[in-house]
């Protein structure tokens, strides 16, 4: 037990998505099969990414961090204790577990966030600044992006997490969630949230204005291409990177930019499990599907491994 001045809770206890038995067996199944997809997809985009060399282009390093991220994401973030808990008839987890498992999904997912930001500047520059495109993206801008991310990713996470077990939890200690979030953590909180939300909406609203604000450039300068054939060839660069997006920053939106009033904690379970689970499981997919370079890439590799036989 914590001392009095901190917090009266030394363990939260997850709820979980489902408390029927023949729907947590469905869904670990369900769940299995996702988290293998996931895993197989990013790791097999990031040795393409590295072994073919047509894809060593700055849209394509990106591409490679932000599938190590959803590898990450789903390998050791939520994933494990989540399919682990289906077997489990008291699902609890202690505070410590809890703040590490709430910073590592957090730190997933503002890299996230910021390594999409630099997919959408990387479009914005190859579009609309073309003639600047090769000098402003060289390898070196693309590696400091990429670190800065993950730096201020983690730097973001730390104030989330620090703030959140900063407040005074007295009871409930029940979460009515399948992992440690910040959302229906702050519910049960007996102290004051506004400040801990003000900051999540800072930090979650930031990468959002920048997209939007980067593609909105895009929108305006394609019907100026002088080419149809120009025009479709900058929508279809961009329409991986849009899909995405959208997908992720949908559920963004609806999890920590509306308010909590406005949606129930099922609702919130169903975006979570999008999020944490399907995004990273269908970034592959929709990157090789509508991506050319990237569907004939397995292709190649293949031909030359035959002809070195």
């Amino acid at each position: 037990m914590v001392r009095r001045n901190k917090t009266t809770v030394d363990e939260f206890i997850l709820l979980g998505i489902t408390d029927i038995w023949e729907l947590q067996v469905f869904l670990f199944v369900l769940f299995l099969l996702i988290c293998v997809t996931s895993l197989v997809g990013n790791l097999g985009m990031i040795a393409l990414i590295r072994l073919d060399s047509q894809l060593h282009t700055p849209m394509y390093f990106f591409l490679c961090h932000l599938s190590l991220v959803d590898y990450l994401s789903n390998s050791s973030a939520v994933a494990p204790k989540m399919l682990v808990s289906f077997s489990e008839e008291r699902k609890a987890i202690s505070l410590p577990g809890c703040a590490t498992q709430m910073y590592f999904c957090g730190v997933c997912i503002i890299t996230r966030c910021y390594l999409l930001a630099a997919m959408a500047y990387d479009q914005y520059m190859a579009i609309c600044n073309p003639l600047l495109y090769v000098a402003t993206m060289s390898q070196k801008a693309c590696v400091q992006l990429a670190v800065g991310s993950y730096i201020i990713a983690t730097v973001n996470e730390v104030v989330l997490v620090s703030s959140v077990f900063s407040l005074h939890f007295c009871g409930p200690n029940v979460i009515n969630h399948f992992f440690c979030d910040i959302p229906p953590l702050l519910k049960l909180s007996c102290s004051s949230t506004t400040a801990n939300e003000h900051v999540l909406f800072t930090i979650a609203h930031s990468t959002l204005v920048f997209v939007v604000v980067s593609y909105g450039y895009i929108l305006t300068t394609v019907p100026r291409t002088h080419s149809s054939e120009g025009g479709h060839k900058a929508f279809s660069t961009c329409a991986s990177h849009l899909t995405s997006v959208s997908i992720f920053y949908g559920t963004m939106i609806f999890m920590y930019l509306c308010p909590s009033s406005s949606y129930s904690l099922d609702q919130d379970k169903v975006v979570s499990i999008v999020y944490t689970l399907v995004i990273p499981m269908l970034n592959p997919l929709i990157y090789s599907l509508r991506n050319m370079e990237v569907k004939d890439a397995p292709k190649k590799l293949l031909e030359k491994v035959l002809v070195s036989f």
